[in-house]
């Protein structure tokens, strides 16, 4: 029943994220889609998303994940994944709620708990499991709060608190306790991610990237992969796939100058790996820009 309450809060909400209420509750965001689609490949931040309706897919490594409604997913580090809406239609859409976290305020909470929590060594950056009625319940309070600006602006960061809080002690929050505990090798991949992510058009040094997170090498990639389901060369290709994609699809920027933006030398290389990862070359996407 609360799912259900959930999914008619989100519907309303969907229809309304301008108003002033629901503009304070900026945590929170509805996505919907009236067709299925082709895989697309997508930088994720950290967030929890809920299925409402519809049928998704997700890639990550060599990994096929399904979700349906009921289910969630828990993205903990900044990640690349490939995903493809299977079911949705004008009738029934796809329709997902996705709750941003706030990574802030997660450390402060895991302050007060981290004394009795123990770590996850088997937790990765994107977790999935059927949604528990624990965070669905203050989410559906969160949502309650659209109709009532002044209760959104007092209430909504309490509330956003508390589903923090129940993610942080949940089955689905092993990797973000990891990631929140000082020095936990989670915390040491995150600081990598983020120089990955700031320099991703330099040639990757995996041995510099190792030194950041204060590991050896090889346990640096150990590590990486264990986290991220994939290694540092390809998280670094797919940051460059995504931006090129964009870059292309925004028109106006030749295949070569896409690629040479992103980092690569070599047209013919880059033209290789974004037919790869997209499934079409970028000079067909190119010509839909026209």
């Amino acid at each position: 029943m609360t799912y259900d309450k959930l999914h008619g809060l989100a519907k309303r909400y969907e229809t309304c994220e301008n108003s002033d209420a629901a503009g304070l509750l900026d945590a929170i965001h509805v996505f919907g889609r009236n067709e299925p689609s082709e895989f697309e490949t997508i930088l994720y931040n950290p967030f929890i998303c809920l299925i409402l309706q519809g049928k998704k897919e997700l890639l990550i490594g060599h990994k096929t994940i399904p979700l349906m409604p009921g289910d969630a997913f828990l993205v903990s580090h900044d990640l690349p994944v490939t995903a493809k809406i299977l079911e949705a239609s004008p009738e029934t859409p796809y329709r997902a709620l996705v709750f941003a976290l706030d990574l802030s305020i997660l450390r402060n909470l895991y302050e007060q708990v981290g004394e009795v929590v123990a770590a996850e060594t088997s937790a990765s950056a994107l977790s999935t499991t059927v949604a528990d009625p624990a965070y669905i319940a203050p989410m559906v309070r969160y949502l309650e709060l659209m109709d009532a600006p002044l209760d959104a602006q007092v209430l909504g960061p309490l509330i956003a608190k508390e589903i923090h809080f129940r993610l942080l002690m949940s089955p689905i929050g092993g990797m973000l306790r990891n990631l929140v505990s000082v020095n936990s090798h989670a915390s040491r991949i995150a600081k990598a991610i983020i120089q990955i992510r700031e320099k991703f058009r330099e040639p990757l040094a995996v041995a510099k990237l190792a030194e950041v997170a204060g590991m050896s090498p090889s346990s640096f990639h150990e590590h990486f992969k264990s986290v991220t389901g994939t290694t540092p060369l390809q998280y670094q290709k797919d940051l460059r796939m995504i931006e090129a994609r964009n870059i292309i699809l925004r028109g106006g920027s030749s295949v070569s100058t896409a690629g040479y933006e992103v980092g690569y030398e070599s047209s013919a290389h880059f033209s290789r790996d974004y037919s790869r990862k997209f499934g079409c070359s970028p000079k067909h996407d190119l010509a839909q820009t026209k």
